[in-house]
Formats: structure tokens, sequence, C-alpha cells
């Protein structure tokens, strides 16, 4: 029976010592450089009402909820995303805000999903909500604050590759395209598989052009040349906003000094109906999957009852550390204890000793000789 208790159920993990360390540390240079750039912290409760990231609303799947009841009946979840409780308190606590809210949250995350072999069901994670800001300039900033709580890790070989929703949907809505057609497109489209992309266009009976612009945007990848060049191919108004939406975001992020970290990608969709606009991701080696993943969700906050813009992004701290182990990049630690050994005879003296070590900022166990 210990044998068994002693064990962690599939799916989490105890994490101690170095790897514990290393955590800490990196979520502080994160939070530091979030601090630094304006934004105030905010806690939300570990689970909430289902209907918090019901299907119009979270990005996570029913079934891969953790679900329990409360002594009155109600469904509740463990939180598998932060963004709509943090949309969710904004609200409520900022309804009649009139300035950009600065929101950022940290702690954990929980997907009981065992589709993905060796996937934790219980991360990590930081993230930043500029909410009640419309503009380009929200847009550039979280970004821009991804690349910079990137670099002050000590990761250095990373891109973040940003995209439009925008883009997508103009010429969708242009072509007749139905929502139900418009979801099957877009996972062929960012999965790369222009075959069925391509037959379900010429059953839709889509004109050339449209079709031509739809399964391109799945190839159109690269530095902001890729975007330039398109604008002379695009008469559509919503995707040709979009491409200008891009274009002004990659001037504001060269003003950084951070456009070599970007590249565009307009093959770049979510499968769920979350973002409205800029979106975007951060990859590097030694992970299959983004580090950071972000974008514009003007929508959200409104099915709490109080429409407000919004842009944001997620840092999964987990598989950011894996990125930096696996390049060999060094996390500095806190020094360990120093360790002092007493007797009987000289605890008076270790005692004050110790006392005036940890009074000097030294971190100090006192323990008994032998």
């Amino acid at each position: 029976m210990y044998k068994e208790l002693i064990h962690t159920p599939e799916g989490v993990r105890d994490i101690y010592g170095t790897e514990y360390s290393e955590k800490l540390a990196i979520c502080d240079r994160i939070r530091n450089t979030i601090y630094l750039n304006g934004y105030e912290a905010i806690q939300t409760p570990t689970f909430e009402y289902f209907d918090v990231f019901s299907k119009e609303i979270g990005t996570i799947q029913s079934r891969d909820l953790y679900k329990f009841f409360d002594r009155t009946g109600d469904t509740l979840v463990l939180r598998p995303d932060f963004t709509p409780g943090v949309a969710r308190c904004v609200a409520k606590y900022f309804d009649n805000a009139d300035k950009p809210v600065k929101l950022t949250y940290s702690g954990n995350v929980f997907v009981n999903n065992s589709a993905y072999q060796g996937k934790l069901k219980e991360t990590t994670q930081i993230g930043v909500e500029l909410m009640n800001d419309l503009s380009v300039e929200a847009d550039a900033e979280v970004i821009n604050l991804a690349i910079e709580s990137l670099k002050s890790t000590g990761l250095s070989d990373f891109q973040v590759a940003v995209g439009h929703m925008e883009y997508f949907k103009g010429l969708c809505a242009a072509a007749g395209i139905t929502e139900e057609d418009e979801l099957k497109l877009r996972e062929y489209i960012s999965g790369k598989n222009n075959v069925p992309a391509l037959e379900l266009l010429d059953s839709l009976n889509c004109d050339d052009k449209t079709k031509e612009l739809l399964i391109q945007a799945g190839d159109s990848i690269g530095d902001i040349s890729v975007i330039e060049n398109l604008k002379s191919k695009v008469t559509n108004e919503r995707a040709l906003n979009a491409l200008e939406r891009l274009i002004k975001i990659h001037e504001i992020i060269k003003l950084m000094g951070n456009e070599k970290y970007v590249s565009f990608d307009l093959g770049l969709l979510s499968k769920y109906n979350y973002y409205t606009g800029a979106i975007f991701k951060a990859y590097t080696f030694g992970v299959g999957d983004a580090v950071i993943k972000g974008g514009r969700y003007d929508k959200l906050v409104s099915s709490f009852g109080s429409p407000k813009p919004a842009t944001g992004f997620v840092i999964l701290i987990d598989d950011l550390l894996m990125a930096l182990r696996r390049q060999d990049i060094k996390v500095k630690v806190k020094d360990k204890p120093i360790v002092l050994e007493y007797t009987a005879d000289d605890y008076e003296d270790k005692l004050m000793f110790a006392a005036r070590l940890r009074h000097s900022g030294k971190s100090v166990s006192l323990i008994p000789k032998n």
C-alpha cells in the first residue's frame, strides 16, 4: 500500500532540487520582464464554473476538462487555461474602464488529455492579457513582450511566427464559404494539407483567384516581404486590412530592435474561433511545439457581458525549461544553503553567527553535528 501511495498519478510529477530551483529562477526573470512593461498581477481561482470554459468560450474540448460537482450540484472544472478566467474578472471588476487594462498571471493549468504521449496533465503557465485596447500598437506590444520574455531566460535562438485570422476569414467570406466549411478548410491549410483543401474548394465552386490565395496562405511564410508582395494580389478589404496591420506590427517591432526574431505565416490558423486578429507562436530548438502562444481575441470578454477588445499570450514554462536544458543554456539559481553544524557547547555561538549571515542575505541551515 505504501509503495502505491508514494507514486503520482499518470500525467503529473514531483519537481524538486536543482530542477525546481531553475524553474523558480526562470519564472522570476519572466515575471520581472513583464512587470517592467507595466502589467499588474492577478490571481484567478484554480477551479471555476464549467460554463467559463464552454465550447463557445474556451480553447479546450469538454472531454479534456477535469470536471467535478460542488455540494449544490453545480459543475466545476479545474482551469485548463487562464485567459477565460481573466476575461471574466475584467468583465466583473473593470467593466467601466476607460483605459487599457494590463494584467499578468502565473500558475498551473490542468488538461485531462491522454492523446499526447508524454505530455503532462498539470503544467505551469505565465501570461499577459492586454484588454480594452483595439490598437495595432497593442498587438505589437504583446509580441515584443513575448520576445523580451524569452530573451530574459537566456534564450537567443528562437523565432516568433505571426499570422492574422482576418486574412483567411476575409477571403472565405468573399467566397461565400460557410462557417462549417471554413473550419474544415482552416484545419487543412494550417496542417499544410493542400490536396484535401483544393478538393474542398473545388466542391464549393470557389473562384480561381480566391482559391489560389487561400491555398497560398499555407505557403506564405517568410520575412515581411512575403506580406508586402501579397498586397498587390489581394482586393478583398478584410484580407487587405489584415496585411496592412501585419506590416504596421513589423514596423513597431523594428523600432524595438527585435525584428530579427519575427517571421510571418498566413497559414498560422487556430481551429477555434477564439482568435479574431493577429495570432502568433514562438518556436525554438529542443521541443516539438510552440513555447509561446498568443493573439487577439476581441469577442471573449463580451461572452461575460462586457464587450472589450483584447490580446495576449501564454508562456508554456515546462516546455521552455526543456528547450533551455536541451540547448545547454545554464540557468543561474540561488546559492545552496551554508551548512552550520553545532554541538551543545557551541550552539549559542553558532546561532548568533547564523543570524548575522542571514541578515547579510545568506541562506543558512543550522543542524546538529552527527
